[in-house]
């Protein structure tokens, strides 16, 4: 399906009309005009320059919004996707928001119990249109907290999909991808809410004195 005009716009999650997000687009998209290389300048940017830490669980437009996760430094997978979607829209890159259902094997005793499930509903990852196709990204784990948990880093070259492998380094299970949910012009807010109630797994909430890599390292000691 071939990009609409929606898929370059700003939203409020979105929020490329604002001075920060615009200003991090451009210092970052690097100085080539072609949209894939941009695209995967912007990637890496967010990927790494984002720290994964899901206890930022936010799910509030103002909590979500790409100038938040900038502000931040750090963002779980939902507002890293956005912010991913963002900047590339701020480079005229048409981007949508795609989701997934994964049983994520890279868990922590604090995580099952504030969500009782290994099921992550509704991981975010971003697509974009790039010579004539949509491919798919995945920003969400940084490169030190792969090197940290032996899980293989996800690569992003613009022509084909970057989703996560079902295994890390050593062969353990890592990620299983249960459903696709689809691809949205936005965050998809009410209906995420909606799950995460049904299931408890709106307890997840912002903690300052939780440490997501110093939990994962407890576990694997």
């Amino acid at each position: 399906m071939k990009p609409e005009k929606i898929h370059t716009q700003p939203t409020p999650i979105m929020d490329f009309d604002h001075e920060s997000v615009l200003d991090y687009a451009h210092e970052n998209a690097g100085k080539s005009n072609n949209q894939t290389d941009q695209a995967v300048r912007l990637y890496y940017t967010v990927r790494d320059g984002i720290r994964y830490n899901p206890y930022t669980f936010d799910l509030s437009v103002a909590g979500l919004k790409a100038s938040t996760t900038i502000a931040a430094g750090e963002a779980w997978c939902v507002p890293k996707a956005a912010l991913l979607a963002a900047l590339c829209r701020a480079m005229g890159i048409p981007t949508r928001l795609g989701y997934a259902d994964v049983r994520n094997h890279l868990s922590t005793s604090r995580m099952r119990e504030l969500m009782q499930t290994d099921l992550f509903q509704w991981h975010g990852y971003t697509s974009h249109y790039l010579n004539g196709k949509w491919v798919k990204s995945t920003p969400a784990f940084n490169i030190e907290l792969c090197q940290k948990f032996r899980l293989r880093p996800l690569e992003f070259d613009g022509q084909e999909d970057s989703i996560y492998h079902p295994f890390d380094l050593e062969g353990n299970k890592h990620m299983d991808y249960v459903r696709f949910r689809g691809e949205f012009d936005d965050v998809p807010l009410d209906k995420i809410i909606e799950t995460f109630t049904a299931l408890s797994q709106i307890r997840v909430s912002s903690d300052k004195d939780a440490d997501f890599d110093a939990d994962v390292a407890q576990e694997q000691a």
